[in-house]
Protein backbone atom coordinates (compact mmCIF):
# COMPACT_ATOMS: atom_id res chain seq x y z
CA UNK A 1 0.00 0.00 0.00
CA UNK A 2 1.16 3.57 -0.56
CA UNK A 3 2.62 5.20 2.47
CA UNK A 4 1.11 8.31 3.98
CA UNK A 5 3.43 11.31 4.15
CA UNK A 6 4.90 12.30 7.49
CA UNK A 7 4.77 15.87 8.67
CA UNK A 8 8.06 17.69 8.23
CA UNK A 9 9.79 19.57 10.99
CA UNK A 10 9.24 23.29 11.44
CA UNK A 11 12.39 24.18 9.47
CA UNK A 12 12.48 21.24 7.05
CA UNK A 13 14.90 18.31 7.12
CA UNK A 14 17.66 18.67 9.68
CA UNK A 15 21.23 18.35 8.35
CA UNK A 16 23.04 15.18 9.38
CA UNK A 17 25.36 15.95 12.32
CA UNK A 18 29.05 15.20 12.68
CA UNK A 19 30.39 12.60 15.11
CA UNK A 20 31.32 15.40 17.51
CA UNK A 21 27.81 16.84 17.38
CA UNK A 22 26.34 13.38 17.92
CA UNK A 23 28.39 12.83 21.07
CA UNK A 24 27.90 16.36 22.39
CA UNK A 25 24.16 16.66 21.75
CA UNK A 26 23.27 13.03 22.40
CA UNK A 27 25.21 12.89 25.66
CA UNK A 28 23.83 16.25 26.73
CA UNK A 29 20.25 15.18 26.05
CA UNK A 30 20.76 11.92 27.93
CA UNK A 31 22.22 13.70 30.97
CA UNK A 32 19.39 16.24 30.97
CA UNK A 33 16.82 13.45 30.77
CA UNK A 34 18.50 11.60 33.66
CA UNK A 35 18.56 14.73 35.85
CA UNK A 36 14.94 15.51 35.11
CA UNK A 37 13.70 12.01 35.88
CA UNK A 38 12.32 12.02 39.41
CA UNK A 39 11.14 8.40 39.26
CA UNK A 40 13.19 6.28 36.88
CA UNK A 41 12.92 3.02 38.77
CA UNK A 42 10.94 -0.17 38.26
CA UNK A 43 7.68 1.58 39.13
CA UNK A 44 8.00 3.92 36.16
CA UNK A 45 8.93 1.00 33.90
CA UNK A 46 5.83 -0.94 34.93
CA UNK A 47 3.61 2.07 34.34
CA UNK A 48 5.27 2.67 30.99
CA UNK A 49 4.65 -0.90 29.90
CA UNK A 50 1.03 -0.73 30.96
CA UNK A 51 0.36 2.63 29.31
CA UNK A 52 2.45 2.58 26.15
CA UNK A 53 3.08 -1.03 25.08
CA UNK A 54 0.57 -2.24 22.50
CA UNK A 55 1.16 -5.84 21.48
CA UNK A 56 -1.77 -8.24 21.29
CA UNK A 57 -1.36 -11.98 22.04
CA UNK A 58 -2.50 -12.93 18.50
CA UNK A 59 0.36 -10.83 17.12
CA UNK A 60 2.88 -12.71 19.27
CA UNK A 61 1.36 -16.02 18.21
CA UNK A 62 1.64 -15.04 14.54
CA UNK A 63 5.27 -14.06 15.11
CA UNK A 64 6.05 -17.46 16.65
CA UNK A 65 4.26 -19.35 13.86
CA UNK A 66 6.16 -17.43 11.20
CA UNK A 67 9.45 -18.21 12.99
CA UNK A 68 8.58 -21.90 12.81
CA UNK A 69 7.67 -21.39 9.18
CA UNK A 70 11.11 -19.95 8.39
CA UNK A 71 12.76 -22.96 10.03
CA UNK A 72 10.65 -25.40 8.03
CA UNK A 73 11.21 -23.46 4.81
CA UNK A 74 14.95 -23.44 5.32
CA UNK A 75 15.04 -27.16 5.96
CA UNK A 76 13.02 -27.83 2.80
CA UNK A 77 15.07 -25.42 0.68
CA UNK A 78 18.31 -26.98 1.88
CA UNK A 79 17.32 -30.58 1.23
CA UNK A 80 15.52 -29.98 -2.09
CA UNK A 81 17.43 -27.05 -3.61
CA UNK A 82 20.72 -26.00 -2.02
CA UNK A 83 22.20 -29.44 -1.31
CA UNK A 84 21.36 -30.85 -4.78
CA UNK A 85 22.79 -27.68 -6.33
CA UNK A 86 26.05 -28.11 -4.43
CA UNK A 87 26.27 -31.71 -5.57
CA UNK A 88 25.45 -30.85 -9.18
CA UNK A 89 28.11 -28.12 -9.25
CA UNK A 90 30.65 -30.47 -7.63
CA UNK A 91 31.66 -28.11 -4.87
CA UNK A 92 34.50 -28.99 -2.54
CA UNK A 93 33.13 -30.95 0.47
CA UNK A 94 33.84 -28.17 2.98
CA UNK A 95 32.32 -25.54 0.66
CA UNK A 96 29.30 -27.73 -0.03
CA UNK A 97 28.71 -28.03 3.70
CA UNK A 98 28.58 -24.24 4.17
CA UNK A 99 26.92 -23.18 0.91
CA UNK A 100 23.28 -23.84 1.98
CA UNK A 101 23.63 -21.53 4.96
CA UNK A 102 24.95 -18.66 2.85
CA UNK A 103 22.43 -19.22 0.06
CA UNK A 104 19.55 -19.15 2.55
CA UNK A 105 20.73 -15.95 4.21
CA UNK A 106 21.55 -14.28 0.90
CA UNK A 107 18.05 -14.81 -0.45
CA UNK A 108 16.37 -13.57 2.72
CA UNK A 109 18.52 -10.49 3.23
CA UNK A 110 18.30 -9.54 -0.43
CA UNK A 111 14.50 -9.63 -0.27
CA UNK A 112 14.32 -7.92 3.13
CA UNK A 113 16.71 -5.13 2.17
CA UNK A 114 14.97 -4.57 -1.16
CA UNK A 115 11.63 -4.17 0.63
CA UNK A 116 13.13 -1.75 3.18
CA UNK A 117 14.67 0.25 0.33
CA UNK A 118 11.26 0.38 -1.33
CA UNK A 119 9.66 1.71 1.84
CA UNK A 120 12.32 4.40 2.26
CA UNK A 121 12.75 5.47 -1.36
CA UNK A 122 9.65 4.24 -3.22
CA UNK A 123 7.02 5.76 -0.94
CA UNK A 124 6.42 9.09 0.80
CA UNK A 125 8.25 8.12 3.99
CA UNK A 126 11.01 10.74 4.60
CA UNK A 127 12.85 8.77 7.29
CA UNK A 128 16.16 8.31 5.46
CA UNK A 129 16.62 11.91 4.34
CA UNK A 130 15.13 13.36 7.55
CA UNK A 131 15.65 10.84 10.40
CA UNK A 132 14.31 13.17 13.16
CA UNK A 133 10.93 12.99 11.36
CA UNK A 134 10.39 9.51 12.79
CA UNK A 135 9.29 11.18 16.04
CA UNK A 136 7.41 14.23 14.72
CA UNK A 137 3.93 12.72 14.87
CA UNK A 138 4.50 9.94 17.41
CA UNK A 139 1.44 9.11 19.50
CA UNK A 140 0.83 6.44 22.08
CA UNK A 141 -0.81 3.42 20.45
CA UNK A 142 -0.74 4.96 16.98
CA UNK A 143 -1.64 2.67 14.09
CA UNK A 144 1.21 0.90 12.30
CA UNK A 145 0.91 1.14 8.50
CA UNK A 146 0.39 -2.25 6.89
CA UNK A 147 3.49 -2.01 4.72
CA UNK A 148 5.69 -1.41 7.76
CA UNK A 149 3.82 -4.01 9.85
CA UNK A 150 4.52 -6.60 7.13
CA UNK A 151 8.24 -5.79 7.25
CA UNK A 152 8.22 -6.11 11.03
CA UNK A 153 6.49 -9.49 10.93
CA UNK A 154 8.95 -10.90 8.39
CA UNK A 155 12.04 -9.55 10.14
CA UNK A 156 10.92 -10.32 13.69
CA UNK A 157 9.98 -13.90 12.89
CA UNK A 158 13.20 -14.40 10.96
CA UNK A 159 15.35 -13.29 13.89
CA UNK A 160 13.31 -15.55 16.15
CA UNK A 161 14.20 -18.40 13.81
CA UNK A 162 17.82 -17.21 13.74
CA UNK A 163 18.26 -17.64 17.49
CA UNK A 164 17.34 -21.30 17.12
CA UNK A 165 19.41 -21.62 13.93
CA UNK A 166 22.56 -20.21 15.54
CA UNK A 167 22.36 -22.82 18.28
CA UNK A 168 21.26 -25.88 16.34
CA UNK A 169 21.59 -25.38 12.57
CA UNK A 170 24.54 -23.10 11.80
CA UNK A 171 28.25 -23.76 11.63
CA UNK A 172 29.75 -22.71 14.97
CA UNK A 173 32.26 -19.88 14.63
CA UNK A 174 34.48 -17.89 16.94
CA UNK A 175 31.96 -15.06 16.95
CA UNK A 176 28.86 -17.23 17.28
CA UNK A 177 28.28 -16.14 20.88
CA UNK A 178 28.32 -12.51 19.77
CA UNK A 179 26.06 -13.45 16.85
CA UNK A 180 23.61 -15.04 19.27
CA UNK A 181 23.61 -11.90 21.43
CA UNK A 182 23.08 -9.85 18.27
CA UNK A 183 20.02 -11.88 17.30
CA UNK A 184 18.52 -11.59 20.79
CA UNK A 185 19.12 -7.81 20.92
CA UNK A 186 17.69 -7.39 17.41
CA UNK A 187 14.58 -9.42 18.23
CA UNK A 188 14.02 -7.44 21.45
CA UNK A 189 14.41 -4.20 19.50
CA UNK A 190 12.00 -5.31 16.79
CA UNK A 191 9.29 -6.51 19.16
CA UNK A 192 9.59 -3.64 21.63
CA UNK A 193 9.84 -0.93 18.97
CA UNK A 194 6.67 -2.30 17.40
CA UNK A 195 4.91 -2.40 20.76
CA UNK A 196 5.91 1.20 21.59
CA UNK A 197 5.25 2.39 18.04
CA UNK A 198 8.83 3.25 17.17
CA UNK A 199 8.38 1.36 13.92
CA UNK A 200 9.54 4.25 11.73
CA UNK A 201 13.05 4.32 13.13
CA UNK A 202 13.02 0.50 13.11
CA UNK A 203 12.69 0.42 9.31
CA UNK A 204 15.69 2.72 9.04
CA UNK A 205 17.75 0.47 11.33
CA UNK A 206 16.90 -2.63 9.29
CA UNK A 207 17.74 -0.92 6.00
CA UNK A 208 21.14 0.22 7.23
CA UNK A 209 22.09 -3.26 8.48
CA UNK A 210 20.73 -5.70 5.89
CA UNK A 211 22.80 -4.42 2.96
CA UNK A 212 26.05 -5.62 4.55
CA UNK A 213 24.61 -9.10 5.06
CA UNK A 214 23.58 -9.24 1.40
CA UNK A 215 27.14 -8.49 0.30
CA UNK A 216 28.69 -10.82 2.87
CA UNK A 217 26.68 -13.84 1.74
CA UNK A 218 27.10 -12.97 -1.94
CA UNK A 219 30.88 -12.93 -1.44
CA UNK A 220 30.89 -16.21 0.45
CA UNK A 221 28.82 -17.92 -2.25
CA UNK A 222 31.33 -16.85 -4.91
CA UNK A 223 34.17 -18.12 -2.74
CA UNK A 224 32.48 -21.52 -2.54
CA UNK A 225 31.78 -21.65 -6.29
CA UNK A 226 35.16 -20.48 -7.58
CA UNK A 227 36.74 -23.94 -7.09
CA UNK A 228 33.79 -26.05 -8.22
CA UNK A 229 34.26 -29.08 -10.41
CA UNK A 230 37.94 -29.38 -9.60
CA UNK A 231 38.89 -26.25 -11.56
CA UNK A 232 39.37 -22.55 -10.80
CA UNK A 233 36.68 -20.17 -12.08
CA UNK A 234 38.04 -16.65 -12.56
CA UNK A 235 34.63 -14.98 -12.75
CA UNK A 236 33.63 -16.21 -9.30
CA UNK A 237 37.09 -15.32 -7.94
CA UNK A 238 36.75 -11.77 -9.28
CA UNK A 239 33.21 -11.48 -7.87
CA UNK A 240 34.49 -12.68 -4.49
CA UNK A 241 37.29 -10.08 -4.45
CA UNK A 242 34.96 -7.26 -5.47
CA UNK A 243 32.33 -8.46 -3.01
CA UNK A 244 34.86 -8.48 -0.19
CA UNK A 245 35.85 -4.89 -0.96
CA UNK A 246 32.23 -3.78 -1.30
CA UNK A 247 31.26 -5.53 1.91
CA UNK A 248 34.05 -3.84 3.89
CA UNK A 249 33.17 -0.39 2.57
CA UNK A 250 29.42 -0.82 3.07
CA UNK A 251 29.92 -2.09 6.62
CA UNK A 252 31.72 1.11 7.57
CA UNK A 253 29.47 3.44 5.58
CA UNK A 254 26.08 2.02 6.57
CA UNK A 255 26.74 0.67 10.07
CA UNK A 256 29.45 2.93 11.45
CA UNK A 257 28.79 6.18 9.60
CA UNK A 258 25.11 6.46 8.69
CA UNK A 259 23.74 4.38 11.57
CA UNK A 260 25.18 6.52 14.39
CA UNK A 261 24.65 9.85 12.64
CA UNK A 262 21.14 9.10 11.43
CA UNK A 263 19.65 6.68 13.95
CA UNK A 264 21.50 7.31 17.22
CA UNK A 265 21.31 11.06 16.75
CA UNK A 266 17.56 10.87 16.17
CA UNK A 267 16.87 8.53 19.09
CA UNK A 268 19.22 10.10 21.64
CA UNK A 269 18.71 13.80 20.87
CA UNK A 270 15.84 14.53 18.47
CA UNK A 271 13.38 12.16 20.18
CA UNK A 272 13.36 14.27 23.37
CA UNK A 273 12.78 17.45 21.39
CA UNK A 274 9.73 15.99 19.65
CA UNK A 275 8.37 14.02 22.63
CA UNK A 276 9.87 15.33 25.91
CA UNK A 277 8.51 12.42 27.98
CA UNK A 278 9.11 9.72 25.38
CA UNK A 279 8.78 6.31 27.09
CA UNK A 280 11.73 3.95 27.60
CA UNK A 281 14.24 6.45 26.23
CA UNK A 282 17.21 4.90 28.06
CA UNK A 283 16.21 1.31 27.30
CA UNK A 284 16.04 1.74 23.53
CA UNK A 285 19.14 3.90 23.30
CA UNK A 286 21.11 1.40 25.38
CA UNK A 287 20.17 -1.41 23.00
CA UNK A 288 21.01 0.68 19.94
CA UNK A 289 24.36 1.58 21.47
CA UNK A 290 25.03 -2.10 22.15
CA UNK A 291 24.23 -2.80 18.50
CA UNK A 292 26.75 -0.14 17.52
CA UNK A 293 29.44 -1.71 19.71
CA UNK A 294 28.84 -5.11 18.10
CA UNK A 295 29.14 -3.52 14.66
CA UNK A 296 32.47 -2.05 15.73
CA UNK A 297 33.55 -5.45 17.13
CA UNK A 298 32.97 -7.14 13.78
CA UNK A 299 34.57 -4.26 11.90
CA UNK A 300 37.81 -4.97 13.77
CA UNK A 301 37.79 -8.45 12.22
CA UNK A 302 37.31 -6.87 8.80
CA UNK A 303 40.24 -4.51 9.36
CA UNK A 304 42.42 -7.38 10.61
CA UNK A 305 41.61 -9.42 7.51
CA UNK A 306 42.34 -6.46 5.22
CA UNK A 307 45.67 -5.97 6.98
CA UNK A 308 46.61 -9.60 6.29
CA UNK A 309 45.77 -9.15 2.61
CA UNK A 310 47.82 -5.94 2.34
CA UNK A 311 50.83 -7.48 4.11
CA UNK A 312 50.74 -10.59 1.95
CA UNK A 313 49.76 -13.00 4.72
CA UNK A 314 46.62 -13.81 2.72
CA UNK A 315 47.03 -13.86 -1.06
CA UNK A 316 43.40 -14.42 -1.95
CA UNK A 317 39.98 -14.24 -0.38
CA UNK A 318 39.33 -17.69 1.00
CA UNK A 319 36.50 -16.83 3.37
CA UNK A 320 35.19 -13.36 4.16
CA UNK A 321 34.59 -14.49 7.71
CA UNK A 322 38.23 -15.54 7.93
CA UNK A 323 37.79 -16.04 11.65
CA UNK A 324 35.73 -19.22 11.14
CA UNK A 325 36.69 -22.14 13.34
CA UNK A 326 39.66 -24.18 12.24
CA UNK A 327 39.15 -26.66 9.46
CA UNK A 328 39.67 -29.47 11.93
CA UNK A 329 36.36 -28.56 13.53
CA UNK A 330 33.38 -29.77 11.57
CA UNK A 331 30.15 -27.71 11.41
CA UNK A 332 27.80 -28.23 14.31
CA UNK A 333 25.06 -30.67 13.47
CA UNK A 334 21.51 -30.06 14.56
CA UNK A 335 18.37 -32.12 14.17
CA UNK A 336 17.78 -30.69 10.70
CA UNK A 337 21.42 -30.68 9.61
CA UNK A 338 23.62 -33.74 10.10
CA UNK A 339 26.98 -34.28 8.40
CA UNK A 340 27.13 -36.99 5.77
CA UNK A 341 30.19 -39.10 5.13
CA UNK A 342 30.85 -37.39 1.81
CA UNK A 343 31.20 -33.99 3.50
CA UNK A 344 27.79 -32.63 2.55
CA UNK A 345 25.22 -31.66 5.13
CA UNK A 346 21.50 -32.02 5.39
CA UNK A 347 20.94 -28.42 6.44
CA UNK A 348 22.81 -25.46 8.01
CA UNK A 349 22.53 -21.99 9.62
CA UNK A 350 20.69 -18.62 9.11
Amino acid sequence: MAAAGTAAGPTGPEPMPSYAQLVQRGWGSALAAARGCADCGWGLARRGLAEHAHLAPPELLLLALCALGWTALRSAATSRLFRPLAKRCRLQPRDAAKMPESAWKFLFYLGAWSYSAYLLFGTDYPFFHDPPSVFYDWKMGMAVPRDIAAAYLLQGSFYGHSIYATLYMDAWRKDSVVMLIHHVVTLVLIVSSYAFRYHKVGILVLFLHDISDVQLEFTKLNIYFKSRGGSHHRLHALAADLGCLSFSLSWFWFRLYWFPLKVLYATSHCSLRAVPDIPFYFFFNALLLLLTLMNLYWFLYIVAFAAKVLTGQVREVKDVREYDTAEALSPKAGKAEKPLRNGLVKDKRF
